[in-house]
């Protein structure tokens, strides 16, 4: 199952499509558009989420709620084109007073995108390197979700912390007895009152500042099946597919499994978790290890932590070199979020669920779910036998 994104930040919508689709998959319209206002939301978002509200258009590969095997195609439209139009039109002439952006922001893809490109509008590469594409992504995602869903297998993320504000530390059993419904109900995404309220304390103060941060977030995926992804060849370990999928999104800086980097610093006795027999079925004591060892799933519940750097539009912008006049100027502005932390978690949901679907498929089929449900309860009670 894959998906291409195409679009830009204000072009006329963004598309997506998705290959390698099983039929007969329910799929809600309803469930991808929760998820596209999920990915709005948080506290912290610029003035363009007061612009758009975000649906799902789809044009091919479902009829009558379930898919038929077809690729699969959404669109999301983007309402701020109609501001835009002359300078984003695809056919024309250029207008007159068409301003470019040559004052590339540190951070940004704005310059090494231009030199790469050998553009002197920094404008052909920030529409497309924009955050706004990860709206696309999200409405991909979206089968892949309704894929697992279909499977019992369940994704969902939480904010750890903002800047310096962040929730009290916890275990990796602990990351995966979170309420959903905690988690949706605060502005921040993060299931603990008090570090909500901090981290919005945190916001403002930047906001008030000029400034921008980045933060943590966590994936929990529960009910998948021990044994997906392989620890035959390097790429294709779940490990190598999960990172690449999350440093894909922009800003991501940083992605942890389990205990991450804390197991470094721990003797193996406190790392390796126990393997027990309990009802028939091979389980751990503990999860350390995140859900995953030799770059497989574990049949216990995958935590993943990444890292997002601060957003690199500054309202007080740093220090730039003039494309035009090579003279050193204050980085341009665009129209940007204090924090996007909380979005970012969302589409992270949506990369790990893409990721995860590939494994189910490749393990049980890619044809229909009918086969797909059968073959895994097959494997499922192949398991068991193992454990008597």
């Amino acid at each position: 199952m894959e998906y291409i994104t195409a679009g830009e930040s204000h072009g006329p919508c963004l598309t997506a499509i998705v290959t390698g689709v099983p039929a007969g998959l329910p799929i809600s319209e309803e469930h991808i558009n929760s998820d596209l206002a999920r990915r709005q939301a948080g506290y912290g978002r610029g003035g363009r989420m007061a612009i758009e509200k975000d649906t799902v258009r789809v044009t091919s590969g479902i009829r009558f709620g379930r898919t038929i095997g077809s690729p699969i195609a959404l669109e999301v439209a983007n309402r701020d084109w109609e501001n835009w139009t002359d300078r984003m039109a695809a056919f024309g002439e250029a207008p007159r007073d068409l301003v470019r952006e040559v004052t590339p922001r540190p951070g940004h893809a704005d310059l090494v995108g231009a030199l790469r490109t050998n553009t002197d509008d920094c404008r052909n590469i920030l529409e497309r390197a924009s955050a706004r594409e990860t709206a696309a992504r999200v409405a991909a995602a979206g089968v892949a979700r309704e894929f697992l869903a279909a499977l019992g297998v369940e994704v969902m993320s939480y904010v750890v912390s903002v800047g310096d504000a962040a929730m009290p530390e916890e275990t990796m059993a602990d990351a995966a007895e979170h309420k959903p419904l905690d988690i949706e109900l605060s502005e921040m995404r993060c299931p603990d009152a008090k570090a909500t309220i901090a981290m919005k304390k945190a916001i403002d103060r930047a906001k008030s500042d000029g400034e921008s941060l980045g933060g943590t977030f966590r994936i929990v995926v529960c009910g998948l099946a021990p044994g997906l992804g392989t620890y035959a060849t390097g790429a294709d370990r779940l490990t190598s597919r999960l990172g690449a999928a999350l440093f894909s999104i922009p800003a991501i800086k940083g992605v942890e499994f389990g205990l991450g980097f804390q197991a470094a610093a721990r003797p193996g006795s406190l790392v390796h978790d126990p393997i027990v027999l309990a009802d028939g079925e091979f389980r751990r004591a503990s999860n350390n290890a995140g859900g995953l060892e030799g770059g497989m799933t574990t049949g216990m519940p995958l935590v993943i932590t990444a890292a997002m750097k601060p957003i690199p539009t500054l309202m007080t912008p740093l220090e730039t070199v003039n494309l035009d006049t090579l003279c050193v100027e204050e980085a341009s502005k665009e129209r940007s979020d204090v924090c996007a932390v909380p979005a970012a978690a969302v589409v992270a949901e949506g990369e790990v669920a893409f990721a995860l679907a590939n494994a189910y498929l490749e393990a049980f089929g890619d044809t229909c779910m009918a086969d797909i449900k059968a073959n895994i309860k097959a494997y499922k009670a192949r398991l068991r036998t193992m454990g008597r």
